[in-house]
């Protein structure tokens, strides 16, 4: 973060200043809602959750080196020298703040939002844009209001580029982070199933992602997955410039894979004015759809092919997405136990079988959560669909996960269910065996990466 001034920040949000009794000090060099990671100069935020409080902590937040807090009480001792600006909603002054902190900086902010895919899609485009220039990026899971508020506070006058994750659970939530983030370039990777216990339909999530949208910069560009009808009928109501992307050749973008390789594949890529090879050190049709987002804005920032072409040559997935690791037993195991989705378990469970393993191919899939009432049939058809699939031994995890055996039975294939991760954890070492190579994944609430580790033990 640049430092900004106190007088600034009385400008920008409501409430009432709160001086301690000595002259206090103007300049703020960070923001920080968390006491754990409080630096000196720091203003702090305390935020309120169903578990905690953070004005709790607004004393401890001076004490280690806030300068000044922003609060919904004013029962705290301000020491001297320090001060407190009293707000009736801490959140919101938050968000606002990082709306008007945006809005110091002039650089092209890239949105992504998608029901799957956004920070393989976000992590990409970084990968990308690098090679031009200093990027700012959200990191691990800081999508929601108040990951992008903090993640808004990092921009420094060295960036050329940010790019910036958003994520919902319910309607208006990403129109409020688009207010904050006002991109030059707004991304929908796809819309699946996510998030529809609370949006009722896919129509509906189609309408809370296209939030996004809401405040577009004037000359801004939609960016969306053509291959996925509801997304490109977007293209008839959207006032903005629309490019799309996917398998298909009738996208802007689109792309072929030429080769799998044992630890990637090469993609031919068609743009509207080139056509070249990439090689990504990823596997799966999937990154199709979170590659070509990059190039088309790599192509109008301004990147040459071969600033491309290196900028996906040295993409590093983030961890629990797809990881793969041996184990001296030996075991292949790839981790994908960060998040899942219909679509995302279908993927994962192709990539699997277009790999050549030295022994058998074995699925661990556990519950799909914020489903509704969608789902059994969700989860049956994903019992359905892996059944139908050239895997050697599945495994399967959870409440929810019941119906994915029911699914994989209604197919003729056998399975093996443990209603809870403990039970699994008991009876893993029974039924894998020497080079097997293992897919795991299940919705973020399972901690699957427990059972990852459990087969690391494995001798």
């Amino acid at each position: 973060m640049k430092p900004i001034q106190l007088s600034w920040l009385l400008q920008v949000i409501e409430g009432k200043l709160i001086k301690g009794e000595e002259q206090v000090e103007g300049t703020i060099c960070g923001i920080s809602t968390d006491t754990r990671k409080i630096q000196l100069g720091d203003l702090f935020i305390p935020l309120r959750g169903e578990r905690f409080d953070g004005h709790d902590f607004i004393e401890e937040a001076y004490k280690k080196g806030a300068i000044g807090c922003i609060s919904e009480r004013q029962d705290v001792q301000i020491p001297n020298g320090k001060w407190l600006f009293l707000v009736s909603d801490t959140k919101k002054a938050m968000m606002d703040l990082a709306e008007a902190y945006r809005k110091c900086f002039s650089i092209p902010v890239i949105g992504v939002t998608g029901s799957v895919g956004k920070t393989s899609t976000k992590d990409m485009i970084a990968s990308i844009l690098s090679q031009k220039g200093s990027i700012l990026k959200t990191q691990g899971n800081y999508n929601n209001e108040i990951g992008v508020p903090l993640t808004i506070f990092g921009l420094q006058s060295a960036h050329q580029f940010a790019i910036v994750e958003m994520g919902m659970s319910g309607f208006g939530e990403i129109h409020n982070l688009s207010k904050i983030v006002r991109p030059q370039f707004a991304i929908i990777t796809n819309i699946g199933v996510s998030h529809i216990e609370y949006l009722g339909s896919r129509e509906g999530i189609l309408k809370a992602k296209s939030e996004i949208f809401d405040y577009l910069a004037p000359n801004g560009v939609a960016i969306i997955n053509g291959d996925e009808p509801l997304l490109r009928s977007l293209q008839e109501t959207l006032s903005c410039s629309v490019i799309t992307f996917g398998h298909k050749n009738t996208n802007m973008y689109w792309a072929q894979i030429k080769q799998y390789q044992d630890q990637g594949m090469q993609l031919l890529v068609y743009t509207p004015s080139n056509e070249f090879m990439l090689e990504v050190p990823c596997i799966g049709e999937h990154w199709i759809y979170n590659i070509l987002p990059g190039v088309a804005i790599a192509e109008l920032v301004g990147l040459s092919v071969e600033q491309i072409q290196r900028g996906v040559l040295y993409f590093v997935p983030s961890r629990m997405r797809m990881e793969r690791e041996s184990t001296a037993y030996p075991l292949h195991i790839i981790n994908d136990t960060y998040n899942a989705s219909l679509d995302s378990m279908k993927a994962a469970i192709k990539v699997l079988t277009h790999l050549s393993v030295p022994g058998r191919k074995v699925v661990i899939l556990g519950d799909i959560f914020e489903l509704g009432k969608y789902s059994q049939e969700i989860h049956r058809e994903l019992g359905r669909y892996v059944a139908q699939k050239p895997i050697d031994s599945l495994l399967f995890v959870g409440e929810a996960a019941k119906e994915i055996a029911v699914g994989a039975q209604q197919m003729g294939k056998k399975s093996f269910y443990f209603k809870t991760k403990e039970n699994l954890l008991d009876a893993i070492s029974s039924l894998i065996q020497k080079d097997d190579t293992i897919l795991i994944k299940a919705s973020r609430g399972m901690h699957l990466e427990e059972v990852v580790e459990k087969l690391k033990e494995v001798k």
